[in-house]
């Protein structure tokens, strides 16, 4: 019998929302202030997923320019119904002050790989929205931010969505409040029999993190708890190697046998960080008495889960090796904030190269360039190969492992006061800058320049080499464990938005603002 092993998507693809389409699967994931907008994995064997699009790939669907880091695109619900595929998203502005900012917004498309519509506007009076079809009648749920509460959570509300004229229609009623585990969110409906079933996900997305069910004859309620009130939660097993579970969304393959996706995290040490990011993951759903359970009526998932024989897809490619020699960049690159446009980022001004105009600092909210790729693997190099030839010390490019815009470490080309080519290192840790004079190399400024970075689970180690010489590490062994949730996270604040991932990427800064550029030769991702 095959299998899947958990987690099926590594690497910062939280939040997962999956349906089936005859015998093709997709799941999307929250993406985050990372551009274009929403991941879409693709699987004909639930075991096997490959990255094949992003929905929001244009700035008249989304605006992230000034969200706050791991702000932007929340939760994607997404269905198909009638051959549209529907897919609701918010787009949080604000997430630290007392008054939350989260629009939500829906777009629609024939195809999975687009196009997408322009968003239609359903409402902001939470984050965390999903469609429910039923029947001839779709429904809009979402959690309710209440400001007047110290944790803000107002429960799960329910609205009728008129899909001829595109807006909500009708009174808004509260759904469910959830249980004592509390942080209600992340709310999914089905219809299975007689029942509407409601799933949720509480206790936070961090250790306390569950799936919780409640069903109900009615679509407006009242919902009765599960029996367990959680279906799924590693809340009480801090030795399991995945934990954070929940946030999940339901399927039914082609054979009748149901499944849940959700999140998950990969701790380095028992409750410790995890640099891998939320992840998503798998598990079998069995039905009792018009309940659903976990195979054993555990709430603990499996890291290896059987699948039914669907059809099989090719191993995903872990490895990617972009040397700027096509039309478009590998589909796992993505910029912050904004599109990647040949404003800033060219691959026609010199073929077989990729020019990039420096902009803004690293610490942007608004117009950086930099381009980037999730880390998926816990020992991972990642190389480029960079022509620059800075003029002065504001203009700076190279290889940056990064989290947000207050937590990352860079190696970096840049000159000196003589105007030499030279290499140096800059972290941010906890909104302070460090810099690393000791570790200055001088470079050759008519050569290119290579530069890596090792990634090994909690160390990242800098190197470079120029003119075919061996690799030579740069700087000391930084604690890679700063570039997580975990970490990012204000102890005394526990819901300070710290939701995404490291990413390792190339970037170019010109900070008196003329644009100055770099040409990268390469840029490799290669997991050992």
């Amino acid at each position: 019998m095959p299998f899947a092993a958990n987690p099926i998507i590594t690497g910062f693809n939280p939040d997962p929302s999956i349906i089936r389409v005859e015998n093709d699967y997709y799941i999307a994931t929250s993406s985050f202030e990372w551009f274009p907008g929403v991941q879409i994995h693709h699987s004909t064997d639930l075991a096997n997923w490959n990255l094949i699009t992003r929905v929001l790939d244009r700035s008249s669907q989304l605006d992230l320019i000034g969200v706050a880091d791991s702000g932007g695109v929340w939760a994607p619900c997404l269905t198909y119904h009638n051959g549209t595929f529907y897919l609701v998203f918010s787009n949080v502005k604000n997430f630290d002050a007392v008054w939350k900012d989260s629009p939500n917004y829906l777009v629609t498309a024939k195809n999975i790989y687009g196009p997408w519509s322009d968003p239609i506007f359903l409402s902001a009076s939470g984050f965390d929205g999903s469609l429910f079809h039923d029947g001839d009648r779709k429904w809009f749920l979402s959690m309710l931010i209440d400001h007047r509460k110290s944790k803000f959570f107002g429960g799960i509300t329910i609205q009728e969505y008129d899909d001829e004229s595109k807006k909500l229609i009708g009174e808004r009623k509260d759904l469910f409040q959830g249980t004592s585990l509390g942080l209600t969110e992340g709310p999914h409906l089905y219809k299975r029999g007689a029942f509407y079933y409601l799933i949720t996900a509480e206790g936070g997305t961090e250790y306390n993190h569950a799936v919780t069910i409640a069903r109900s004859k009615n679509i407006a309620g009242p919902y009765e708890l599960h029996p367990n009130e959680h279906l799924l939660s590693c809340k009480e097993t801090p030795s399991h190697p995945i934990q954070k579970s929940g946030h999940g969304d339901f399927v039914v393959t082609q054979n009748g046998a149901w499944y849940i996706v959700f999140l998950v995290s990969r701790p380095l040490t028992t409750r410790g960080r995890c640099t891998l990011g939320r992840e998503t993951a798998i598990e079998e759903i069995f039905w009792e008495d018009d309940w659903p359970y976990l195979p054993g009526k555990t709430l603990v998932p499996r890291l290896e889960v059987p699948l039914p024989e669907l059809d099989k897809m090719m191993p995903i490619e872990k490895s990617m090796f972009e040397n700027f020699d096509q039309e478009k960049l590998s589909i796992h690159l993505q910029s912050l904030r904004v599109p990647i446009t040949e404003e800033w980022a060219s691959l026609r001004l010199r073929p077989g190269y990729l020019r990039m105009l420096g902009r803004e600092n690293p610490s942007s909210l608004h117009r950086q360039s930099l381009i980037a790729r999730r880390v998926q693997d816990f020992n991972v190099e990642v190389s480029c190969e960079l022509e620059f030839r800075p003029k002065h010390f504001q203009h700076l490019a190279g290889l940056i492992c990064y989290y947000n815009s207050y937590h990352y470490i860079y190696l970096y080309q840049t000159a000196n006061d003589l105007g030499q080519s030279i290499l140096e290192i800059k972290m941010m840790n906890k909104y302070q800058e460090s810099d690393y004079p000791e570790v200055e190399i001088l470079l050759d400024s008519h050569k290119s320049v290579e530069l890596k970075v090792h990634f090994n689970r909690d160390l990242i180690q800098f190197y470079y080499k120029q003119s075919g010489l061996e690799w030579t590490n740069i700087g000391p062994e930084f604690d890679g464990s700063i570039l997580s949730d975990d970490y990012v996270q204000d102890a005394e604040n526990r819901y300070r938005a710290a939701f995404t991932g490291a990413f390792a990427g190339i970037c170019v800064q010109d900070l008196e603002g003329h644009g100055h550029y770099a040409d990268f030769n390469y840029f490799h991702y290669y997991p050992l």
